[in-house]
């Protein structure tokens, strides 16, 4: 399988301040490549050089073998993207939007019609399609922004952080459409914050942070490289977490974290769950539930990075949403 998205080195500052700091990214064509990090990250930074956006300082990128700086017209017939925040026309209805991106991009008036209603069935807004886009709850928008996207028929798309402020319905029928999409074979780069996310979507992940890539793998490779399992304990009685807090952390070695029903503990040798279940039961501290599990992405991020995958303000990232598109 051939790449579909490759960076070396790509180096990006703004105003003195390193954004990205020496990027290799790949994806394979057909994929999803998930760019997960904290905001200021360099993850949008990194989208917008890719969709020939930005300029970078250094380094090279490549999107379907064409080079982003001088092949720019090249890159922008193959992708779509979709930014943060949806960028329809709040005035127009579901079907004038799509109609109007089409016949900008060269569609006949028929064959733009054509292409939206397509599209609006597609993403199960048929029955809005006659709507303005304003009275759209926030995951028709994004639906609607996404379609807006993919008018083209882009063989690549940029979706960064498409999720941002929607509920968990709305997520997951986006994450719906970001699979049926792959399945077309549509190659996808999808940045996050959200490591459930990328533990849904993506083939392959790299990890950003501070603007380098400090892991990337596939999602369970992460996970492997936390080197740990992860046992997590919940007391029956949530007033006798912290005795067992101290007794899971005596028994494992390891720093506990605590929330108010789970106690949990990083775990490099599973052979110590009968003595944390012996001790729990010497302490009459009835348990119900008690797992060894491998650790989740969000627990991976925290040992790779050493803090939690919380906002950072993103000095790099403009907050103008734009698109471009075949």
């Amino acid at each position: 399988m051939t790449d579909a998205i490759r960076t070396e080195g790509l180096v990006k500052e703004f105003k003195g301040q390193i954004a990205l700091g020496g990027v290799d990214l790949v994806a394979r064509t057909g994929a999803v490549l998930g760019v997960l990090g904290p905001n200021g990250s360099g993850k949008t930074t990194t989208v917008r050089i890719l969709s020939t956006l930005l300029r970078p300082d250094g380094g090279r990128a490549t999107v379907g073998g064409f080079d982003v700086v001088s092949q720019p017209h090249k890159v922008r017939s193959l992708i779509g993207l979709t930014g943060q925040y949806a960028a329809v026309d709040q005035d127009l209805t579901g079907t004038q939007n799509l109609v109007l991106i089409a016949r900008l991009l060269g569609y006949s008036r028929p064959q733009a019609r054509a292409r939206a209603a397509e599209l609006l069935e597609r993403f199960a807004l048929s029955d809005a399609g006659d709507r303005a886009a304003k009275t759209y709850s926030g995951g028709m928008r994004r639906r609607l922004d996404l379609a807006a996207s993919l008018v083209g028929r882009p063989s690549l798309l940029f979706l960064d952080e498409p999720t941002t402020g929607l509920d968990p319905h709305s997520r997951n029928e986006l994450w719906d459409v970001v699979r049926g999409l792959t399945d077309d074979g549509v190659t996808v780069l999808l940045t996050t914050q959200y490591l459930e996310e990328a533990d849904q979507l993506a083939d392959d992940i790299a990890v950003l942070d501070h603007g380098r890539v400090i892991s990337r793998g596939t999602p369970d490779e992460l996970k492997a490289q936390a080197g740990t399992q992860v046992l997590q304990v919940q007391p029956t009685d949530h007033g006798l977490l912290p005795r067992a807090a101290r007794i899971v952390e005596a028994v494992t070695g390891s720093e506990v974290r605590s929330s108010d029903t789970v106690v949990s503990a990083s775990v490099t040798d599973p052979a110590v769950l009968p003595e944390v279940v012996r001790r729990l039961d010497d302490d009459k501290i009835a348990v119900a539930e008690l797992t060894l599990r491998k650790p989740s992405l969000d627990e991976v991020f925290l040992a790779l990075t050493g803090h939690p995958a919380d906002d950072i303000p993103d000095s790099s990232a403009t907050p103008a949403p734009e698109r471009t598109g075949a």
